[in-house]
């Protein structure tokens, strides 16, 4: 089968259009024909081997893993001997490892049925960046109907999926964005949006019961600014430009500083989990979330499709169709 692999870590011209052995599978794996495969940040990062702390759990000279893609939509092809949810044909998406390839191999409990009226690209865009804006909007900020919920990097893959979920618990939604997508955020449902190049949310006076900050462009102290007195602030985003930590330090400081001051500061780390991936598939059959996706590029030239969501310009998600 054809692949994008890499030897080595780097930029995206490490990635290299190859042949390689059609992966095998489990007792509990299912063997997806990839139709489509979604790109996030987290590929980026692992591609050029970034932040270095996290080399031993990628691999400390190259990648523990050659094909990176985490997102994946496509056809079952075949089923381990255990699988009982799925069958030949069946029209999946979930997460794996290795969806830059014709096939990829995933665990029977990382994958749903795809809602018919999505494209495969529209499905590949869903997983991950969904679950983290699930998780961060409903978990951790515990988001409730009446809220005010700010989402800073609305028109991102993280950010137009929380923008989405946010409203579907019945919150009031501002939006921050760049003049081109304020658009698009208020065309998802934001109620408000804020142009960055034009306001300062954090110097504005309005204050928000919850805070989801995907871009980290303010520090700490001015994102709490704008929370009310017992407001959560969910500090997700983080720069793959301080290559050793990325965003750890900032995390280790949103724990610090939660313990001494009235506002909750939740950082987190994404789980996966079906169940989740079952309620985005709910609200996506409901017409409650609609991905957006930026652009398309072809498998021969993921690398410049990762190359554009590591420029960090992408409006909602950028999607591979093998």
């Amino acid at each position: 089968m054809k692949a994008m692999v890499q030897d080595t870590y780097g930029s995206a011209d490490v990635l290299k259009l190859r042949d390689i052995d059609k992966p095998g599978i489990g007792e509990v794996e299912v063997l997806v024909r990839v139709r489509a495969a979604g790109v996030n940040p987290a590929d980026w990062a692992v591609m050029s081997g970034l932040p270095y702390i996290a080399r031993p759990v990628y691999g400390l000279r190259k990648p523990k893993n050659g094909v990176r893609g985490t997102d994946v939509a496509g056809q079952v092809e075949a089923v381990g001997a255990s699988v009982t949810r799925f069958r030949q044909g069946d029209e999946v998406f979930g997460w794996c490892i290795g969806s830059y390839a014709e096939y990829a191999s995933v665990s029977e409990d990382a994958l749903v049925l795809k809602p018919a009226d999505l494209t495969f690209e529209q499905a590949a865009a869903v997983p991950m960046a969904g679950l983290v804006a699930l998780q961060a909007v409903r978990d951790h900020g515990n988001v409730q109907a009446g809220q005010g919920v700010l989402i800073n990097g609305a028109s991102g893959g993280i950010g137009t999926f929380a923008v989405q979920i946010a409203k579907s618990l019945g919150a009031e939604v501002t939006g921050v964005c760049s003049t081109r997508n304020v658009d698009m955020v208020r065309s998802i449902g934001a109620d408000h949006v804020i142009d960055y190049t034009q306001e300062d949310f954090t110097q504005s006076g309005q204050r928000y019961d919850f805070i989801l900050d995907n871009v980290a462009n303010h520090s700490l102290s001015d994102l709490r600014r704008a929370l009310t007195a017992t407001g959560t602030l969910v500090p997700n985003g983080g720069s793959f430009e301080k290559h050793w930590f990325a965003g750890g330090g900032r995390v280790v400081k949103a724990h610090v500083v939660s313990r001494f001051v009235s506002h909750t500061l939740r950082p987190f780390l994404l789980s996966p989990k079906l169940e989740d991936l079952v309620v985005l598939k709910e609200l996506i059959e409901s017409g409650k979330i609609t991905p957006v996706i930026d652009r398309t590029y072809p498998l021969s030239e993921t690398s410049q499709a990762i190359g554009h969501v590591g420029e960090g310009h992408a409006r909602g998600k950028v999607a591979i169709t093998v």
